[in-house]
């Protein structure tokens, strides 16, 4: 067995990729051969002695690499779940080699002529319209990305892009360095003051997997969440909250901000190279909101109904600390806690409460559940597929007809190897060639509590709605169905992608959907319907303070990416400050940065994007309203968004899509009522 493994059809279940025999240092090789085949399909492409057509040039250029694709694709989520130094160490050697590769396409003259020449004739093609689609994306690509610069500049861009993607590696691997180096130890038990049984469950057994009595907190969200929320020892929320605070922000080995300095001013440079403003102009002509000043003055008319309402919030709990605790002045680290307080005390709510109803195995049945109700799918667990962790669970999905739709892969708990928080991806995506639909193979990955000796995976509501976020992407990608493998899916403009799973978390509120899944895991009892009228009551609590930190990133995003003269910041911190003056509730922490810790614009896709969360609850908003009105299982609102949405992926115009589902435009009343921030 050698790396040619990695190089051909995979003989396996579905063809899906075959873990268990794929050694790490498989990689680099199998990397550069397939670089070297994709650079053959690309020069058959070039030579090819026949006129350029839509069919030997635009459709052979999207079908091309496809083995590359499938190993990036199988590296770089490794990269994410479960990673290793030696996959790292890859990482960087390998990344300036694909950003080489790219730009040894996108800047090839004699591949953009044929281009040219197919996209000077389209009017005249008789094109469906994905493929018109497709030929404006292709075109955009190369002349978004430097094909009609001069040779010095084109060279100036590929030192930009290999920086780039080098820094933006460096950046993440901190992170998780960050992550994974702080544990806080505990021996009093006095300390746990406050904290859910299941928390301290958790946390004894993570001391005795390190050979250690006691229990052991880390800046794992299954493990930090829980502490800042609960713990009534102000000191140790406070040591916790500065080291997740506080990530890349030290001035040592780990540091990000010089690193936050450099990506910003290299996106900036690459931007006026290609003749935009900033990078926030380049990224935002193919976004929904087209300029940056259409994004600022939407996060900003938000913020204008949402400020009132959070300081006012803000105030409110302010004066329960101080009536509770004699607190004078309110920190980061006392926010959870005494906002998860004066929750109970309204609502007569608490998470520990709810938590009996949402183990995680009901909860994955339940997102099964809803998705056959709504689009007929069945979910059939198979141990016939390898996996990357014994953790991960595998399953086929298919339809009410039989017919094989996806793989799907979940992949639930933290472990040293995974970065934080919840994301979806794919293994392979869904495209159509000589008539054959080939399906998805699609992932979700988050960080939820283990089960512990005496207890299940019980999930916090909050990690229910996330659940359903991932999945909602899922189906975004399961339910692809179109002809080219770099339309199909979520490969659609980034301020649209959130929609398919955004919308899913409302089911999460509502009774028809809980008495699906939401029983007790010792009695079986159905979730009372009284803590569901109270989860449903208790939704728009502190919607102010919420929506105004989201509208904070948002902005923080666009002030890194928008601005015409980044060579003039010098302090990533005094930046940041900033960026927040408008958005400030609780006083600032000398010793924390958002900044060097904000992965989804330096390290992720979201930069100049990040303000898409709030875009899409506002299409979210607007698409449940639909199915409010027509019911949250109607079998017609259901087909209609999975016929215009979710299986049409960046096929047309996003907009063109939702109307065609929705009959109108998002209208951004639905969001403000259904946040309780105007009357409705």
């Amino acid at each position: 067995m050698s790396y040619k493994i990695l190089l051909n059809s995979f003989n396996t279940a579905y063809n899906t990729a075959p873990f268990s025999k794929i050694k790490d240092d498989y990689y680099l090789p199998a990397f550069k051969q397939a670089i070297k085949d994709a650079k053959a399909e690309i020069d058959a492409i070039i030579n090819n002695s026949d006129a350029p057509t839509f069919e030997n040039t635009i459709e052979a250029l999207d079908f091309s690499g496809e083995q590359l694709d499938r190993i990036s694709s199988i590296f770089f989520n490794l990269n994410s779940a479960e990673t290793n130094e030696t996959i790292q160490k890859i990482a960087q050697e390998v990344s300036p080699l694909l950003s080489e590769f790219s730009n040894d396409i996108t800047l090839n003259e004699d591949l953009f002529k044929r281009i040219k020449s197919v996209y000077s004739e389209k009017d005249a093609l008789n094109l469906n319209t994905e493929q018109q689609t497709l030929l404006d994306k292709k075109y955009k690509s190369f002349s978004r990305n430097g094909a009609n610069l001069e040779e010095d500049k084109k060279e100036q861009l590929r030192d930009i892009d290999k920086n780039l993607s080098k820094l933006k590696l460096t950046f993440g691997e901190n992170l998780l360095a960050e992550t994974n180096k702080f544990e806080m130890f505990i021996t009093e038990e006095s300390d746990l003051s406050g904290l859910p049984e299941g928390a301290k469950e958790a946390a004894k057994q993570l001391a005795e997997s390190k050979k250690k009595e006691g229990w052991l907190f880390t800046l794992d969200y299954p493990s930090y969440i829980p502490f800042v929320t609960y713990a009534d020892n102000r000191e140790l929320r406070k040591m916790l909250s500065l080291a997740a605070g506080s990530k890349g922000f030290k001035n040592d080995d780990l540091d990000n901000q010089k690193i936050v300095l450099d990506i910003v001013k290299l996106r900036h440079k690459r931007a006026k190279l290609l003749g935009y403003p900033t990078h926030a102009h380049f990224v935002l002509e193919e976004r929904m909101a087209e300029t940056p000043e259409n994004v600022l003055n939407f996060l900003n008319d938000i913020l204008a109904k949402a400020k009132p309402a959070a300081k006012k919030e803000f105030e409110t709990l302010k004066e329960f600390a101080n009536e509770l605790d004699g607190l004078e002045n309110l920190e980061k680290w006392d926010g959870a806690y005494y906002a998860e307080k004066l929750k109970q005390k309204l609502f007569s709510l608490d998470d520990e409460l709810l938590k009996p109803y949402f183990k995680l195995e009901n909860v994955i049945a339940g997102a099964f559940k809803v998705a056959n109700k709504l689009f007929d799918l069945n979910f059939e667990e198979v141990n016939t597929i390898d996996k990357y962790h014994e953790d991960v669970l595998t399953y086929k999905v298919t339809n009410s007809k039989g017919n094989f739709i996806s793989v799907f892969y979940a992949d639930f708990f933290p472990r040293t190897g995974k970065r934080n928080g919840a994301w979806m991806t794919s293994f392979k995506p869904q495209y159509i060639k000589d008539g054959e639909n080939s399906r998805p193979h699609v992932s979700i990955v988050c960080n939820f509590t283990k089960p512990t000796k005496s207890k299940p995976s019980l999930l916090t509501f909050n990690e229910v709605t996330t659940l359903f976020h991932e999945f909602g992407h899922a189906l975004h990608g399961m339910l692809a169905n179109t002809t080219y493998p770099s339309l199909s899916g979520t490969s659609v403009y980034w301020d649209f992608v959130e929609l398919p799973s955004q919308v899913m978390e409302n089911w999460c509120y509502e009774k028809e959907a809980l008495e699906l899944f939401a029983t007790h895991y010792e009695t079986g009892e159905l979730i009372p319907m009284d803590l569901v009228d109270k989860i449903k009551e208790s939704a728009t609590f502190h919607e102010g303070m919420q929506t105004l930190r989201q509208l904070s990133f948002g902005l923080l995003d666009m002030s890194w990416h928008g601005i015409e003269s980044p060579d003039a910041i010098t302090s990533v911190k005094d930046h940041e400050l900033e960026a927040f003056s408008n958005t400030k509730l609780y006083p600032d922490v000398v010793d924390n940065c958002m900044s060097t810790a904000f992965a989804h614009i330096f390290q992720g896709g979201y930069s100049s994007g990040y303000y898409s969360y709030k875009w899409a609850e506002v299409l979210d908003a607007d698409a449940f309203e639909y199915f409010k009105e027509a019911g949250i299982f109607n079998k017609e609102a259901a087909t209609k968004f999975k016929d215009n949405v979710l299986s049409q992926g960046g096929t047309e115009n996003p907009m063109t899509l939702y109307k065609r589902f929705r009959g109108q435009e998002p209208k951004p009343e639905a969001l403000l009522k259904r946040a309780g921030l105007i009357k409705k």
